[in-house]
């Protein structure tokens, strides 16, 4: 990973940042952490939806977001409760995410296109209380939530026995000293994994560990994942993913950005909204990648604001991002390595930093700061070096808290 390797007592090898460590204020909630620029921002584009062109302030989401904690209160949510989120990309995805956190409570994250028996054994297992869907889902989870007892919000528009989003949001905010009590390890987001044996286990992401995670990828002066308050992200990678989640839109609200919202992949509205707004970051996954590199509706010219392309969830191999970057020869392209478990980050490419390093093509980045890395012969647990398999083990106050139903917790301390 082209990570600084520290030696330490007996030949063990932890790998760390070429960045130093920094102070991380994760002794907080997450949605004060991540409106903590609020007076440089509040009057600054936060999220635009790319179908509709709504735009909604930093002032305005910081709002809504209380209006939705305000409206999931009536509605029974309370502090250790969990919301289901299952929606595509949408504005409203952040206002519930954002209302339930300033509860206590926190959200699964589902997709959409799951099928009704996944997304029944993802809410029972989660033990949601609450759905907020939109109208290519709604009819599967309708039987199942009026047998459980389960009110369902639809986010486009009023559907029988459902209660409208609109609505939810309709009425007061909920007070600031309303959020007291939210301690720094309660569960924020419960998104779903299969990264184990067996079926999909929640990984129980706590304020302290989503704040760690994004605090290592943008803050400090030099920040690893340089984003600032003039970039335009596009948010396309869907947010019920962690990498979506916490790499866009959390590190993207911390740090101030646009984002603007894309439903679902298209290359020609790609494009528009690439040229209507003038996005500077592209977060994509391989697959898209190809899209763009094989695509003749993509021009070099078509994509000349982006000046950074992070890829992630996969790997990429040199002959494709040198066909890729063909397209964005002006951009920083790299990669990053994570799993839902970690909070999700790892790794992450050292030439997105503000004050950027050579990187070698291919890789996927190195050890994000504030955390240690080391691997392990898999048969007898001895620390290995440079350029030996093994597996992988990770430290720091970004890994999950644990899994829900699960009777032990499956580590390795370093």
């Amino acid at each position: 990973m082209g990570s600084v390797p520290e030696e330490s007592v007996a030949a063990e090898v932890v790998f760390r940042s070429r960045l130093p460590d920094i102070e991380i204020p994760n002794e907080q909630t997450l949605q004060s952490y991540c409106f903590a620029k609020m007076a440089e921002v509040g009057s600054r584009p936060c999220i635009i939806d790319g179908q509709t062109g709504a735009s909604y302030t930093y002032a305005e989401v910081e709002s809504l977001s209380r209006k939705a904690a305000a409206g999931l209160r009536r509605m029974g949510v309370g502090k250790g409760d969990v919301v289901m989120n299952l929606l595509r990309n949408c504005p409203e995805f952040a206002f519930s995410f954002l209302g339930a956190a300033r509860l206590g409570a926190a959200t699964t994250t589902a997709n959409p296109f799951y099928t009704p028996h996944e997304i029944h054994r993802q809410a029972d297992a989660a033990g949601a209380m609450l759905i907020v869907t939109e109208a290519c889902a709604v009819d599967k989870v309708l039987e199942y939530a009026a047998g459980k007892g389960l009110p369902v919000v639809t986010v486009d528009g009023a559907r029988d026995g459902c209660v409208d989003f609109a609505e939810l949001i309709a009425g007061e905010e909920l007070p600031r000293d309303e959020e007291a009590g939210i301690h720094p390890d309660d569960v924020v987001a419960l998104p779903y994994s299969s990264g184990t044996t067996g079926l999909p286990k929640g990984v129980m992401l706590t304020h302290r560990s989503l704040i760690t995670s994004v605090a290592q990828q943008v803050d400090g002066e030099n920040p690893n994942l340089y984003f600032s308050k003039e970039d335009v992200l596009l948010c396309l990678l869907p947010l019920f993913h962690i990498y979506s989640l916490n790499s866009v839109l959390l590190a993207g609200l911390r740090a101030g950005s646009a984002m603007v919202i894309m439903r679902k992949f298209d290359i020609g509205a790609l494009v528009e909204l690439v040229r209507a707004h003038g996005i500077t970051i592209a977060p994509f996954v391989p697959p898209i990648v190809v899209e763009i590199a094989k695509s003749p509706q993509v021009t070099a010219g078509d994509l000349a604001s982006i000046r950074m392309v992070m890829s992630g969830a996969a790997p990429m191999g040199k002959d494709l991002q040198d066909a890729f970057m063909a397209k964005i020869p002006n951009a920083v392209l790299g990669q990053g390595y994570g799993m839902t478990e970690a909070g999700p980050v790892l790794a992450m490419c050292l030439a997105f930093a503000k004050e950027p390093f050579k990187v070698k093509s291919g890789s996927c980045g190195t050890v994000v700061r504030n955390a240690g890395l080391k691997i392990v012969d898999p048969d007898t647990g001895a620390s290995l070096g440079r350029n030996q398999p093994g597996e992988i083990c990770i430290r720091g106050e970004q890994i999950m808290k644990g899994t829900t139903n699960s009777t032990y917790f499956l580590g390795l301390a370093l």
